[in-house]
């Protein structure tokens, strides 16, 4: 027993510096504050991969089409992923946006990931500088494109993570998620201002059209199902060390809904554990295996209290202090993101999100998943 409960203060502690780390990181990262008189001079394309969105894709065309941006210089694709809805009918009926049929390009060619090569087909057409992807069921304010691109002019940088936030109504399941979604955005700015690049999220990510074909596209990463945000950033990462950067600003913030349903969340979050097999850096590899073991002892704490009772003290106490640690953590994130009220609910929600990783984290790395109606290895 005595053992046990040293292994497991040796994960915690780990842990602790960790999420100390995390924290240092994210404050030191200097919040972006957009000129709203600022004249960009960069060609932009926008992609957007789209299966069965019909419910959502019109609201994001017309947060683009109201974008505070010159109409010259910004670019509107939106590649449609075999849809079996109206996606295509109404995408076609917005002038200024190019639509493009993935299916043409495929015949009966069958894939792991039809988005890396919906991406790949949707840039050989842009034409523009820098290229952002976003997700067709998001949305965000009209400065949204001029903050990144004013930032990007600015840093010259080759990689732009930019945050994204889940809307809330408020219900225990969407306040879980918004705030397990907001602890990962904070990590995310944290690590690459400290040069340690090891997430992002496609849903609103921007790089020029050098550094793509620079570090020849997805080739190598396009048999992997996800991945088209993360990996593609350590490909460039690798190749122009500290030209990747955080967006730490509101105007840049886009909007998702959460899942609705505990079954498309669960594939979700197996769908992002998934592409941790690949990852080359062995960091990467260190710091997720220190965070699932840690959560997995509590589990085994749990269970081996049946036998030594004495074991739930330690329990209570290492997850009063793991609650205590992420809210140092999380505090500032969710200022950042107006969500502190949200925060009330993280101490009860933390007994859900040990149980949430375990169960992701192995079905990420053994299982197969469903996602967009497909199921993917």
């Amino acid at each position: 027993m005595d053992i046990l409960l040293f292994i497991i203060t040796l994960f915690f502690l780990c842990y602790a510096v960790l999420i100390l780390y995390y924290r240092s990181g994210w404050n030191h990262l200097e919040e972006f504050f957009l000129d709203k008189n600022y004249l960009p001079s960069t060609k932009v394309s926008i992609i957007i991969p789209a299966r069965n969105e019909a419910k959502n894709i019109g609201n994001l065309l017309n947060d683009l089409l109201a974008q505070y941006y010159p109409d010259d210089l910004i670019e509107i694709i939106v590649i449609d992923d075999h849809s079996e809805d109206n996606t295509a009918e109404i995408i076609k009926s917005y002038s200024g946006v190019k639509y493009i049929d993935l299916a043409a390009y495929l015949n009966t060619e069958k894939l792991n990931s039809y988005k890396k090569k919906a991406i790949e087909i949707a840039i050989a057409q842009s034409t523009g500088e820098l290229i952002i992807t976003t997700d067709a069921d998001c949305t965000m304010n009209s400065y949204w494109l001029l903050s990144i691109v004013s930032y990007f002019e600015k840093t010259n940088c080759k990689l732009i993570a930019a945050p994204v936030d889940y809307l809330n109504n408020g219900g225990w399941f969407q306040t879980f998620q918004s705030i397990d979604f907001m602890t990962m955005q904070g990590i995310t700015g944290a690590v690459i201002h400290t040069n340690s690049a090891t997430m992002c999220n496609g849903a609103n990510l921007a790089y020029t059209r050098e550094a793509f074909y620079t570090v020849n596209g997805f080739k190598g990463i396009d048999s992997i199902a996800s991945g088209d945000d993360m990996l593609l950033m350590h490909k460039i990462e690798q190749r122009y060390p500290k030209k990747t950067k955080y967006l730490k600003c509101k105007h840049a913030i886009v909007f998702t809904a959460p899942m609705q349903e505990s079954k498309t969340f669960f594939n979700q979050r197996i769908r992002w554990a998934s592409k941790s097999a690949h990852f080359r850096d062995k960091r990467i590899t260190a710091i997720l295996s220190i965070v699932y073991m840690l959560n997995l002892s509590f589990l085994i704490l749990f269970l081996c209290a049946f036998k030594w009772p004495s074991l739930l003290l330690a329990l209570l106490i290492l997850f009063t202090c793991k609650v205590a640690l992420e809210l140092m953590l999380i505090i500032p994130v969710s200022k950042f993101f107006g969500k502190e009220n949200e925060l009330i609910w993280f101490p009860i929600l933390q007994i859900l999100h040990i149980p949430y990783i375990i169960i992701s984290g192995m079905a990420g790395a053994f299982g197969t998943y469903t996602w967009k109606d497909r199921k993917v290895k």
